[in-house]
């Protein structure tokens, strides 16, 4: 498939306040994003001429923001009226290998409808986690380090070097990734077998640290993930907000390029898909 054929669904509804610049990030590479109301998808309220389908779209990513307030839970509402309507679809759409990124709060998102972690299955009839309310209690704002971790399983890392240390800023209250009690350590150990850790919180010597380093004190410095088949990712950090390097905090310190540390994702799945599609 070329480039310019893959269409990206970037799906939004109210509260969401990323749409603009994730839209860009796929723009600036030659696909054809779409800004897609969830109303459209589900046929609700809306005109005959502006409905979509999930099967439309090669690549689905959910941006971050505020969606409905996040009350309840961060994501809680988006998540249920998506699975409502969208969850056999959405099955059927990871199944045939298609893409689907969550950035901050779309990662709550993937992990309400229970497509993330997806160790039973590509998607858990209850949420297998949770992104729970940060360490300081507070809305952390601040750039931060990731190092790569996978071990190339994940479709949106391939142009990542391993152990390659980002700087991705993060923008949240509830990013700190748990599992029920009784079976964390064990899922844990799943997802390192199975090699769906993706990114981990470091300090600038590439070491795991806590606060502030780590923003929320999830365990482990997990900072995102993805499923076993490695088509479905979740991050909490932006990679939208650093595509060029003059959005880094620290651009003004003698860098040659100006390509910024959240590229590679978007041209890591993009040019998966031209080649599975």
């Amino acid at each position: 498939m070329k480039l310019e054929d893959i269409k990206v669904c970037i799906l939004r509804i109210e509260g969401t306040n990323c749409e603009t610049e994730s839209y860009q990030a796929f723009e600036r590479l030659g696909a054809k994003p779409e800004m897609v109301h969830l109303k459209q998808l589900t046929g609700q309220d809306v005109r005959e001429s502006e409905k979509r389908s999930i099967t439309d779209y090669q690549i689905l990513m959910i941006p971050g923001g505020f969606s409905s307030g996040d009350y309840v839970r961060a994501g809680a509402i988006f998540a249920a009226r998506m699975k409502t309507k969208l969850a056999a679809p959405m099955e059927e759409f990871i199944r045939e290998g298609r893409a689907v990124l969550g950035v901050c709060n779309g990662f709550q998102v993937l992990v309400e409808m229970g497509f993330l972690p997806g160790i039973d299955g590509i998607m858990s009839p209850v949420p297998q986690a949770v992104l729970s309310t940060n360490d300081s209690s507070r809305f952390e704002c601040r750039p931060t380090l990731l190092k790569y971790e996978n071990n190339y399983n994940c479709i949106f890392t391939q142009k990542i070097k391993s152990g390659q240390v980002l700087l991705i800023p993060s923008a949240h209250a509830e990013g700190k990734l748990l599992f029920p009690h009784d079976r964390a350590e064990q899922i844990y150990r799943q997802l390192e077998d199975n090699d769906q850790i993706v990114f981990r919180y470091v300090d600038p010597n590439g070491e795991y640290a806590g606060y502030p380093w780590n923003p929320n004190g999830s365990p482990h410095n997990i900072a995102g993930i993805c499923n076993p088949s490695g088509n479905v990712m979740g991050m909490m950090p932006h990679p939208e907000r650093v595509f060029h390097r003059y959005t880094h905090p620290d651009w003004t310190r003698g860098f040659g390029s100006e390509i910024g540390d959240g590229r590679a994702i978007f041209e890591s799945v993009l040019d998966h898909i031209s080649k599975k599609f």
